[in-house]
């Protein structure tokens, strides 16, 4: 929500320094990647062509704007048992119960627009937009698996590229961007790893 933090982000600022990953959450990180892997194989197992590398192994992805702008994907689907458009990206994620329960009722868009966002970026950049991208989540807690079709939201993507080049475009004229708040106590910035940096001698 910030566009500030992602500057500061991109400018490599240092973060506070009661801010920095603990062990635990490191472990989380890790374990989210491992599941993705598990995530992989059960849709392999169930008879999706699922392709999560290219030829040289590496990691399907985009870059633009002079690789100042980048991203990974999880896979692309390439066929199925399923009725659905192919080839279509594939995005995996893991959450909690409370999380997992989000998606559930409520999908990807409201539950957590930022994945929605990530989406439809990689649907545009990747050229994967034709057909809806296929978005799953695991429970963390139960091994469940949540699965949604996402249509491709074009004004999503052309808004998250508009801002990414508004970030650029201000950081090389060398201006900080406004804060998301007007108060450091702002719930978003309670949490922010920047909160220090971005309200020092105020």
């Amino acid at each position: 929500e910030c566009s500030r933090k992602i500057q500061y982000r991109y400018l490599n600022y240092p973060i506070d320094e009661d801010k920095a990953f603990s062990a635990q959450t490191l472990r989380i990180f890790q374990f989210g990647h491992e599941i993705e892997d598990y995530a992989a194989k059960w849709l392999r197992d169930a008879g999706f062509d699922l392709r999560t590398e290219d030829k040289q192994g590496e990691q399907f992805g985009f870059s633009i704007a002079d690789d100042q702008i980048k991203g990974h994907i999880d896979g692309v689907v390439c066929g199925g048992p399923v009725q659905m458009g192919y080839p279509a990206l594939w995005e995996n994620k893991s959450a909690n119960e409370k999380k997992f329960q989000a998606f559930v009722r409520h999908g990807v868009a409201k539950a957590n627009p930022t994945y929605a966002t990530q989406i439809a970026l990689y649907q545009t950049y990747m050229h994967l937009d034709e057909h809806p991208a296929l978005f799953t989540v695991v429970n963390k807690n139960t091994s469940e698996v949540y699965y949604e079709l996402v249509p491709y939201n074009r004004e999503l993507a052309q808004m998250a590229s508009d801002k990414a080049v508004y970030i650029l475009t201000a950081s090389k004229a060398g201006d900080i961007l406004p804060r998301v708040a007007q108060s450091r106590d702002f719930f978003l910035c309670k949490f922010c790893e920047y909160r220090e940096t971005c309200w020092k001698g105020e």
